[in-house]
This record gives C-alpha cells, sequence and structure tokens, in this order.
C-alpha cells in the first residue's frame, strides 16, 4: 500500500486535508474515515432509512459507502464525486465489491451545478448523504447539494450531513482555527454557520431539520427530512 503525499485532484485542488494511502487494486483509504466511520454508522443506524437508494455526494476514498453496505445490508449505495482520483478510487470499491451490487457508479456530479446528470431522470431517492465537503469547498456547492437534496429526495426522504458547523455565530476555538485555515487555502472555503448559513437553504428546498447530534472533535451530523 503506498501513501499519497500530494493529493492534488483533477481540477488542481487538494482533495483531502489528510495524507491517504492507495492499495494495490486502486482503493483508497482515508485515517479520518477510519476514526469516525463506526459513530457516524450509529447516527445513521438511529435516523436514516436502512432500505432503499442512497447517494452519496462526494464520496472520497468510497469507504463509507463500502462500509454501510456491509453494516446495512438493504441500502444500494451510489457513489459520486466530481473529482477524477476519487471516483477511480471508488470504482476500485465497486469492483472489489464483485457480485455484490449494493454499490454502484461514480457518478461524476458537481453539486454546486443545477443538473446532476442521469440522477435527475432516476426515481426519487431514499436518502442522500454527504460527510465533510459543505467546508472544503465554496458555498455553492453547500447550495447545490440542499437544492438537489429537495429535488432528488422522495416525499419522507432524508439528507445527512456531516462536518464542522458554527451555531448561531458561535464556533468552537478549535473549528474557528481550522476554519481560517481553509480560508488561507482558499477563500472561498470555510466551516459554515448551520442555522444562518444552511437552515434557509433547507427551508427553500422543502427540507425540515430532524436532529443534530454532536460528534467526536466538535463535529456534527445533521439530518434534514424531505416535507
Amino acid at each position: 500500500m503506498g501513501e499519497d503525499r500530494d493529493d492534488i485532484g483533477s481540477r488542481g485542488k487538494s482533495v483531502a486535508l489528510e495524507q491517504r494511502n492507495t492499495g494495490v487494486d486502486g482503493r483508497r483509504f482515508s485515517p479520518s474515515v477510519a476514526r469516525n466511520a463506526g459513530p457516524i454508522g450509529d447516527v445513521f443506524a438511529a435516523h436514516m432509512p436502512l432500505e432503499g437508494r442512497v447517494l452519496e455526494i462526494a464520496s472520497g476514498t468510497g469507504e463509507h459507502g463500502a462500509l454501510m453496505v456491509e453494516r446495512f445490508p438493504g441500502l444500494a449505495w451510489i457513489y459520486s464525486d466530481i473529482d477524477d482520483m476519487s471516483r477511480a478510487s471508488q470504482a476500485a470499491w465497486v469492483q472489489h465489491a464483485g457480485a455484490d451490487r449494493r454499490l454502484s457508479g461514480p457518478l461524476e456530479i458537481d453539486a454546486s451545478q443545477p443538473g446532476w446528470g442521469e440522477i435527475e431522470t432516476a426515481p426519487p431517492l431514499e436518502a442522500i448523504f454527504c460527510t465533510n465537503m459543505v467546508h472544503i469547498a465554496p458555498f455553492a456547492a453547500a447550495e447545490g447539494l440542499i437544492a438537489g437534496a429537495g429535488r432528488r429526495l422522495a416525499p419522507g426522504g432524508k439528507l445527512f450531513l456531516y462536518g464542522p458547523f458554527a451555531r448561531e455565530g458561535e464556533i468552537a476555538p478549535s473549528n474557528a482555527r481550522f476554519s481560517e485555515d481553509l480560508k488561507r487555502r482558499d477563500p472561498s472555503w470555510g466551516v459554515r454557520d448551520l442555522d444562518r448559513d444552511i437552515l434557509p437553504l433547507a427551508a427553500a428546498a422543502g427540507l425540515s431539520l430532524e436532529t443534530v447530534v454532536d460528534m467526536p472533535a466538535n463535529n456534527l451530523s445533521v439530518i434534514f427530512r424531505k416535507d
């Protein structure tokens, strides 16, 4: 297994804020997923549909999807990403799954765009899942993600967001430092305020906030429901 020291994706931007490893079969492995997949899966188990089709936006290495379908056999998980490097890893996870077709994709989806390609004509989705993207992307990606969830979720379907957020202008010191570091990398990045930035988008898209779960390292799991 090789270590990727220069994790620059197809659009000239870093696709991760960590060093990742690549296996001989092309599957990539993230230290942060190794740390947080269990707690995220526990929240998923408590609050999300455990049967049906889940579209993951910005699937990264693809590990979350592989772990989720192993834990929840009723899910059919669809990978997507804007980045070629990430989609290659996701494709390797699909190949590794072999005859188990609960993993599919990856689709090339730019969340910031008003149309998401072939998924727009597919049946409505039971869930959309997105971890650690909203702060490491221009705000247009958050706008497009929420609007897309409003379009593509079935009534009662759910959107799962995970990552660092401020709340009503208050931000944990570690998240404030992280946000400043992100902005130094790219002025369009940064930790968003859940109440001031994200909830108005959700309301406009027909999504209701269902629950917010405190997670390790000052992260949140945020669940929205399609009205």
